[in-house]
């Protein structure tokens, strides 16, 4: 069939259907469990980068988007972020020896480069989060392909390598044409559509997606939008992998993806739900904690494109 100009407006609202495919994780694992932590803070829209608003969008403190003008407090909170609570958090990870992909908004990691270094010494895979924290539905195609090269360049100079996952968080519709084009990545988070990965037609061939979660996630301990304490997030956490795990004991595994914010779930308050969910989820046999590469790499390896289309 021949592709339409733009293979991001085609919609499948199948998918795998009634039955989905056995993923055969590694080692038979009955679920696969992939924890995202956002770095994004200097990436943010405000004054001092240029951008004519400050950021109204999870500052953690209710303030709203301001024309014309900087606000120190909405800056001070994704400062927190990656002055403290990432540290928390990979100090977290690093005592349940669990690996994680770090979403890094390059316009954030190259003023904190020694952050890259302590997650890749950690064993953590760096995804490009973008150039920018910003809405990249509302920006013209020219300066999302210049965005998408920068980032690819700034990433391969303070990593040593090409970045392999790209996470927008905030696409546009021309987003995973770009990033195909750009080409080197083995896969896109830019889709809340599954819980397992799969291929997508684009012009230059088949596309993995992992999908993400904005639904698992410390997004909503945004001014108490869903979670107020640690309790909460605990709870709410440990459901989503407790079902999941179930139907992976029937046959049916899954991926349970967890996006974390370093500004959020970093927070003193909060850090001790994700130390209890890690608490339950280790006394689970069956359990892959996993990156997004290691998942791309999987699927690539034991999933064609043919083999998905059935």
């Amino acid at each position: 069939m021949a592709l339409g100009p733009d293979p991001m407006r085609r919609r499948d609202l199948v998918g795998y259907g009634e039955f989905p495919p056995d993923p055969r994780w590694p080692g038979g694992a009955r679920i696969a469990v992939n924890f995202n932590l956002n770095v994004e803070g200097g990436g943010e829209s405000t004054l001092d980068n240029g951008d004519p608003v400050s950021e109204g969008m999870l500052n953690d403190i209710g303030v709203p988007t301001f024309a014309g003008r900087r606000v120190p407090l909405v800056e001070s909170v994704f400062e927190y972020g990656s002055r403290r609570g990432v540290w928390r958090v990979l100090d977290i990870f690093r005592d349940f020896d669990v690996p994680v992909s770090v979403l890094g908004v390059v316009r954030a990691l190259e003023q904190h480069p020694a952050l890259v270094r302590a997650c890749l010494d950690r064993g953590h895979e760096i995804v490009s989060h973008g150039y920018r924290w910003i809405d990249y539905g509302a920006v013209d195609e020219a300066e999302e392909r210049a965005h998408i090269r920068r980032a690819i360049e700034l990433l391969r100079a303070l990593t040593g390598e090409a970045p392999l996952g790209w996470m927008t968080g905030r696409p546009g519709p021309n987003t995973r044409r770009l990033i195909c084009e750009a080409g080197g990545f083995l896969y896109d988070r830019d889709s809340l559509a599954d819980e397992l990965p799969y291929w997508v037609d684009m012009p230059g061939g088949a596309h993995l997606v992992i999908p993400y979660s904005y639904e698992a996630n410390d997004n909503r301990f945004n001014e108490n939008s869903g979670f107020s304490t640690a309790g909460q997030f605990f709870e709410y956490m440990r459901d989503a992998f407790d079902t999941l795990y179930l139907e992976g004991e029937r046959g049916a595994p899954k991926l349970l993806s967890i996006g974390l914010h370093d500004r959020l779930i970093g927070r003193p308050g909060r850090a001790p739900g994700l130390v209890r969910l890690l608490e339950h989820m280790r006394q689970r046999e069956g359990v892959w904690f996993c990156r997004g590469v290691d998942i791309a790499r999987h699927w690539h390896a034991t999933f064609s494109p043919e083999e998905a289309r059935g």
